[in-house]
């Protein structure tokens, strides 16, 4: 019998990307109070559209906006003034962007008032670094950094980045700024790099997307005439197609920036005008997420060790809201991840999105489970030398014909619990299928956002946690708690 592990030792994971699930943040705080315990939050580092591409184009390095926010929605409200500089960004106007972002190496932005001096003129200095940095790779006018809606935040982790070479120690910066204790919230980025890394979906009608933007809500490149054109190509095995590209794309070539010569045009223009609302939907689901390199050849990245290490020491593991493909995805397909989240973490809890989106649409609960268990299989077949002889992609397809028994015992392995909210615009559960693979589902409580998308009750969902994780705040096993209540 597994022993547990006692209340002050608890560790938890939580497998994220930055916007969804930075509004359970609360959530997360309450269960580490609860439950005395610590949190690591892995989030991957392939965005790469709004203000994060015009610092990847420029500067190279990794996608660091999720990185950034979730930072951000951590920091106390004590530090409120550093707070609101990090969260703060320049005006959508290029050249009031710029000018703006100069009073912040004049120390005449307002921004500064509520900061000690001593933090204020240390997050100067990081600034006036990027900023030289800039000034180097300034080839006017073909080439200037754009400062449009720039995160104050992504400048400061850039510029710290910059300065220590280290993208480890610019988050270490960041968190002792804003007054992040890491002792009980550490974020740790899948991947630890100084350089940028790109995903591509691969659809079930062979099509292929480049780059997180592309797949998640695509748009135009910056500082382009917009084309209607969607920046995919396809291909398949009867009838392979050339990349068909928007033609505006390829006027970057010329432009000296951090991209190779040779990169895939896709991968080379800004997109800061990017739209997480209104996206056409993909013309065919996803069968699969990978790492590409600048050329768009399959790589497999090595993890943040620290992440591995961290889901493997965990008492559980929470898959938590967000889009499931290009949040989730470049996290659990990286080589060593799945090995440890099946021999770690006791508890593995997916928190099913409350609403579908471009990625998802028409799946229920049981896609959600087959694609974060494909991921996983697929992580942990590599691990294993692919001893059956076939390809990670195959085994991934492979799994899924196999008896129930065998299904089961594979998807337990990945996933003991799945918390849902019970409505009928939220994504259907399919009970009987997941209980015959062993997943607990646990309904909680809900209610509709402005959107009219249902969103998930902090108090019931912290409830649902607790029960899961054996914190039952006080209830008595049967009595009745509002996780198992909806509302319109």
């Amino acid at each position: 019998m597994m022993a547990v592990s006692t209340a002050s030792s608890r560790k938890i994971v939580v497998l994220s990307g930055g916007t969804a699930a930075n509004s359970l943040v609360d959530v997360f705080n309450c269960l580490i109070e609860k439950n005395n315990c610590s949190l690591s939050y892995v989030i991957p580092i392939s965005d790469n559209g709004g203000s994060s591409s015009e610092l990847i184009r420029v500067f190279g390095g990794p996608g660091i906006g999720d990185i950034r926010s979730r930072l951000v929605r951590l920091i106390p409200p004590s530090n409120a003034g550093i707070l609101h500089l990090f969260n703060h960004r320049l005006p959508s106007s290029p050249q009031a962007a710029s000018a703006d972002f100069l009073t912040l190496l004049d120390l005449t932005s307002p921004l500064y008032l509520p900061i000690p001096s001593p933090q204020a003129l240390l997050i100067r200095s990081i600034l006036s670094h990027l900023h030289l940095e800039i000034l180097k790779r300034t080839r006017s006018p073909s080439s200037t950094f754009n400062f449009q809606s720039a995160s104050l935040g992504n400048l400061f982790l850039t510029g710290a980045r910059l300065f220590s070479g280290s993208f480890e120690s610019a988050i270490y910066l960041f968190a002792i700024i804003g007054g992040v204790d890491e002792s009980r919230n550490a974020v740790l980025p899948a991947i630890v790099s100084n350089f940028t890394h790109h995903i591509s979906a691969g659809l079930e009608d062979g099509t292929v997307i480049t780059g997180q933007n592309a797949i998640s809500h695509p748009s135009a490149p910056t500082a382009l005439p917009e084309s209607p054109t969607a920046i995919v190509h396809s291909s398949t095995a009867d009838e392979p197609q050339a990349p068909s590209y928007p033609p505006d794309v390829f006027s970057h070539q010329s432009i000296e920036d951090a991209t190779l010569p040779g990169s895939l045009p896709t991968l080379r223009p800004s997109f800061l005008t990017a739209s997480k609302s209104h996206e056409p939907p993909l013309p065919s689901p996803i069968h699969r997420i990978w790492y590409i390199n600048p050329y768009g050849q399959e790589m497999q990245p090595s993890p943040n060790p620290n992440a591995v290490s961290a889901i493997r020491a965990s008492d559980a593991v929470i898959y938590s809201i967000g889009s499931l493909y290009t949040s989730l995805a470049p996290i659990l397909i990286l080589n060593g991840v799945g090995e440890a989240v099946e021999r770690g973490p006791r508890f593995k809890v997916l928190i099913l999105n409350g609403s579908l989106d471009r990625e998802t649409g028409g799946y229920g609960a049981v896609e959600f489970v087959k694609a974060v268990v494909g991921c996983l299989e697929e992580s942990s077949s590599r691990l294993r030398g692919n001893r059956s002889g076939h390809s990670s992609d195959d085994a991934r397809a492979l799994l899924w014909e196999r008896g129930a028994t065998d299904v089961a015992a594979v998807v337990r392995k990945y996933l003991t619990h799945l918390i849902h909210i019970d409505h009928p615009t939220a994504p259907a559960v399919g009970r009987e299928v997941l209980a015959s693979w062993g997943v607990e589902c646990v309904r909680c409580y809900g209610r509709k956002g402005e959107d009219g998308k249902m969103r998930y009750d902090e108090k019931g969902l912290g409830q649902a946690l607790g029960v899961i994780l054996g914190k039952r705040d006080g209830k008595e096993r049967g009595e009745r708690s509002r996780r198992n209540t909806i509302t319109d």
